[in-house]
């Protein structure tokens, strides 16, 4: 018994001097204080991927590099959302994901005004899209800052003037700007999110024609620093005007290919290089032209003959589904057996799981 009272005062001093070891030693407490928090600093810094940052482990010995693509650092097929939103439509979720099963090594980023960068904020079942999305080991989801994206870029001066308020268009002009400054400063592939992919992309600078007469800027391609795109930013100030539906976005690119190309003759052009660019024919996104945008809801347009769908479809890139006027009806798409439905359940089976049946 006096033996284990004897162990047991020694015990006690070994831990009181430890104690205060540690408490006259700051750099050594403060090492175990680091070490205790870096699983919090990690899970805080995978829920917010805007850089490819270090940690490091307080010993010299140790270093810990975690990166997160970025599009400054590795390009790749970039979306967006410029409004407050932060449950995405399920056309937004195809898209996303479509767009992330066919390009597997391909970096996806979605871009969204109101998200704050740390994912681990977005919980099931409030926030089931940013989930979703996020599963997806190539899909990276990114706080979009417009005046940090437009700074160093001909929108600048523009956004810093511009009132919000007075504009009819304002979500759509921004995501205007948006796209054409984040080509400009990153380089890569901008899709808008009704665009559900049908097959791989592959990086180029490309223009997709919606049209014999009109281009379109819901599907682009263009390396960093690309003249053509600046262009078309200091076009988009020279020549604003917010009242006129697209005339910041298919309108202006539809000028500049003109002019870049020096004809008005647009089909001319389709699948062919200009300057550098490739004039891509309307079949490669935009099969169905806007103004038969209901072919893609109408019901039971597939049973059981995916093959002649996907012969139809066999050059289409990506089909542009034309939500601007889609949005404004309630649609079902589960169960109506409708173009849309085949490629929901064919192209983003996880997010077609997610629709009401």
């Amino acid at each position: 018994m006096k033996g284990i009272a004897k162990f047991a005062v020694f015990f006690l001093m070994l831990v009181f001097a430890l104690a205060a070891y540690l408490l006259l030693n700051p750099s050594l407490n403060e090492t175990i204080l680091k070490l205790s928090e870096l699983p919090n600093t990690l899970a805080n810094y995978m829920g917010n991927p805007v850089g490819t940052d270090q940690i490091k482990l307080p010993t010299s010995s140790y270093t810990v590099s975690v990166k997160c693509p970025h599009p400054s650092t590795d390009p790749g097929i970039m979306f967006l959302q410029t409004s407050s939103q932060l449950n995405p439509s399920s056309l937004a979720m195809c898209g996303i994901e479509s767009a992330a099963r066919l390009n597997p090594n391909k970096p996806v980023y979605y871009f969204m005004k109101a998200f704050n960068g740390n994912i681990s904020a977005y919980r099931d079942p409030e926030y089931k899209g940013i989930r979703l999305l996020s599963s997806f080991k190539n899909v990276i989801i990114l706080p979009l800052n417009p005046k940090e994206l437009f700074n160093n870029t001909p929108l600048a001066g523009w956004y810093a003037k511009v009132d919000p308020s007075k504009e009819r268009y304002w979500f759509h002009v921004l995501a205007d700007g948006c796209r054409l400054a984040l080509l400009w400063k990153y380089g890569g592939i901008y899709l808008d999110t009704d665009i559900i992919s049908l097959k791989p992309l592959e990086f180029r600078n490309f223009i997709g024609a919606e049209s014999t007469h009109f281009a379109n800027n819901a599907a682009l391609g263009f390396n960093r620093s690309h003249s053509y795109v600046e262009n078309c930013l200091r076009d988009f100030v020279e020549k604003f005007n917010g009242a006129a539906w697209g005339h910041q976005g298919p309108k202006l690119i539809t000028r500049m290919v003109k002019k870049w190309c020096g004809t008005d003759n647009l089909q001319s052009l389709f699948n062919k290089g200009c300057k550098g660019i490739m004039f891509l024919s309307d079949n490669w996104f935009y099969p169905i032209p806007f103004n038969d945008w209901t072919k893609y809801f109408e019901k039971n347009q597939w049973n059981n003959n995916s093959d002649d769908i996907e012969k139809k479809f066999s050059k289409t890139k990506g089909v542009h589904v034309w939500s601007f006027l889609s949005s404004r009806q309630k649609i079902q798409i589960g169960g109506s057996h409708s173009l849309v439905e085949y490629f929901f359940s064919t192209y983003c089976p996880s997010t077609y799981e997610t629709l009401p049946k």
